[in-house]
């Protein structure tokens, strides 16, 4: 390596490590708040008293319990169905050629173009007609098939070997038990992959359950956040910053225990 490429990596790598600073610091600052009494939320003493009565104050003064089961049921529902949505579609492009195949593929990657807040309107108008404002299955309904999903387990089906699928039928496999015994145990790395960015992104997901969301019933953890956490309710930082761990947690957790995975999956996704 060369002086000149040995500077390049220098830099990159010190901003890439500044970049990374700036965005654990909120992080790092809900961890203070939320530990420590609200005095000594924005006084920042090394010998400040450690507790954890923000978190039972966060989980008394609103109902987390019910808006971690809602979301639970949101986010789950939608991925079970993307799961067998995105299987499908993605064996039929990756196995299949049939007319207009490559067009219709092309239309589904230009799908992922489309910022998913311009359909709100529509989406509205929809769940409206069917009565579905205000429930569980309106906040999911929108995003049961994704664009995302079928785009990178075409391309991971598409490594896989077709004497394995060839095989298969030879020993009597229909086409769920290829699909089943052959395509999804080999896939499963993608699975992984995807199912944490599904689910980290209907975790995380505001403006859609907050316009049809009306009652505690269906409001999912981050419109319950966003109304405990309003001025009108009172700002103490600490209890504040224990909810928002509460809300953030499990995804932290997810991310730290499948992160190889999740990597690997992506570097071997692209076009095929």
């Amino acid at each position: 390596m060369t002086y000149k490429n040995r500077i390049t990596s220098s830099i990159e790598l010190m901003g890439a490590y500044i970049l990374a600073a700036f965005w654990v610091l909120p992080l790092l600052y809900a961890f203070w708040a939320a530990f420590h009494p609200q005095e000594y939320a924005i006084n920042f003493e090394i010998l400040a008293p450690l507790t954890l009565s923000n978190f039972a104050e966060a989980w008394v003064q609103a109902p987390f319990a019910r808006y971690f089961l809602n979301t639970f049921f949101i986010v789950s529902s939608i991925l079970i169905v993307q799961f067998i949505v995105c299987t499908l579609a993605a064996y039929a492009f990756a196995r299949y050629e049939f007319f207009g195949s490559k067009v219709l593929f092309a239309i589904i990657l230009i799908q992922l173009m489309i910022v998913p807040e311009i359909l709100i309107v529509e989406n509205y108008k929809i769940m409206s007609k069917l009565n579905l404002v205000d429930t569980i299955l309106g906040v999911g309904l929108p995003y049961m098939a994704s664009a995302f999903g079928i785009f990178l387990l075409r391309q991971t089906f598409k490594t896989i070997p077709k004497e394995l699928e060839e095989a298969a039928r030879v020993e009597g496999c229909k086409l769920f038990g290829i699909l089943l015994r052959v395509y999804v145990p080999l896939a499963k790395p993608t699975y992984l992959a995807y199912a944490l960015v599904s689910v980290s992104y209907h975790w995380n997901n505001f403006l859609w359950p907050l316009v049809i969301t009306n009652s505690v019933n269906t409001r999912p953890l981050t419109v319950g956040l966003a109304i405990f956490g309003a001025p009108e309710s009172g700002v103490n930082w600490s209890i504040i910053s224990a909810a928002t761990l509460l809300s953030v947690s499990p995804l932290l957790l997810g991310f730290i225990l499948f992160q190889k995975q999740f990597i690997q999956s992506f570097m071997f996704a692209g076009i095929k």
